[in-house]
């Protein structure tokens, strides 16, 4: 039971906090969610709470000069605590889940030695697990094929998919032509299910958990009432270390559903049409991982006359809902999250107060 439900509030001070044991490994915390749940400003507060540094978890802000469509964070949050893996690299260069692994270990490293608390904060499921878990066996992509297979109409793949691996067609964003390709890339170069080359997490039945439950190996995932939710799974972690914390934010759909609405708006108004332009000039329709940014794709459909302004910014606002519900579904299910929700009401330094103090109740940190 959280704190405030039973009738105890604790305040929580200025004061940066820091480990009990002066001899314990530094902590880890992890704050994932659906896009424009306030992931951001929550992980930013928490980092100036318990001295950390912010490792982005996003696989569109590693680009530079994806600045408005990827709600990247503002000058003024950077200066507030250092970020990680944001404008890493150009457009043209190729990224994936492997090179955020390596750089996000590296910086990692460098946040520790400074004897700061690695911060990571985003919602690119996979480059989570990359980071966390690993990538499992798959083999590297095979040229030849891979240009083959994009080549192949989607239908095509997915039928293919769907014979060779079942379970690996229930689970993938069928949507999703560059991870469909990549799943049957993956099962042709190998012979087997690409299900059963990826790294595990465990999964069996569980219950949500309250804040005051937020620290420990098992995370829970969220259930709602409205039909919007979900999968409930229980995990097991294959970080032991007590030091690490697995927070995920979650809010109710409408109310999520209106952020996503305000959030699209403010982004035309800041400019999104412009900056798509520009980097249409830079070779944005020529990298395909870059193409799967959410907004750019349906502004250049427009910049091409297939759809009016008012039409885009309501294709925006529908495909980033459904990309949120596909988050929550994938982080339910594959991560150990332990769930926070949000009131419509609550303010990011409510929420990143009462995380705080769950985490100084527990043996994770404490005060000064």
């Amino acid at each position: 039971m959280p704190p405030e439900a039973r009738g105890q509030r604790p305040e929580v001070g200025s004061q940066t906090a820091k480990l009990r044991s002066p001899t314990a490994e530094l902590p880890l915390l992890a704050i994932a969610g659906p896009t424009a749940v306030g992931k951001s400003e929550v992980a930013i507060r928490l980092a100036e709470r318990f001295n950390g540094e912010i490792i982005s978890v996003d696989s569109m802000q590693v680009y530079r000069g994806l600045d408005i469509g990827t709600a990247k964070p503002s000058p003024a949050d950077r200066t507030r605590v250092p970020h990680h893996l944001i404008d890493v690299v150009d457009l043209n260069e190729p990224f994936d889940a492997a090179k955020f692994s390596d750089l996000a270990r590296l910086a990692e490293a460098a946040i520790r030695s400074r004897h700061r608390m690695p911060t990571l904060c985003g919602g690119t499921g996979l480059y989570f697990k990359a980071l966390l878990d690993g990538l499992g066996d798959a083999p590297p992509s095979n040229p030849g094929l891979r240009a083959e297979l994009e080549a192949t109409p989607l239908a095509a793949l997915l039928r293919e998919l769907a014979e060779r691996d079942p379970r690996s067609y229930e689970r993938i964003d069928r949507c999703n032509p560059r991870r469909v390709v990549r799943a049957v890339e993956v099962i042709r170069l190998t012979g087997r299910p690409f299900s059963e080359q990826r790294a595990r997490w465990g999964e069996t039945p569980g219950e949500p958990s309250g804040d005051a439950a937020v620290l420990g190996s098992r995370g829970r995932s969220p259930r709602q009432s409205d039909g919007d939710a979900s999968p409930s799974a229980d995990h097991e972690s294959r970080i032991t270390h007590p030091a690490s914390a697995f927070i995920g934010l979650m809010r109710s759909p409408s109310d999520l559903h209106q952020r996503i609405d305000a959030r699209v708006d403010e982004m035309f108004r800041r400019g999104l049409v412009a900056e798509t332009e520009q980097l249409l000039k830079q070779g944005l329709a020529q990298n395909k991982t870059a193409m799967q940014a959410l907004g750019y794709r349906q502004v250049i459909e427009h910049l091409q006359g297939k759809c009016s302004l008012a039409e885009t910014r309501e294709l925006i606002k529908l495909r980033t809902r459904q990309f949120a519900k596909r988050q929550m579904t994938w982080f339910s299910r594959q991560m150990p999250l332990n769930w926070v929700r949000i009131e419509a009401t609550d303010s990011a330094k409510t929420i990143a107060e009462r995380i705080a103090t769950a985490l100084n109740a527990s043996d994770w940190v404490g005060p000064d």
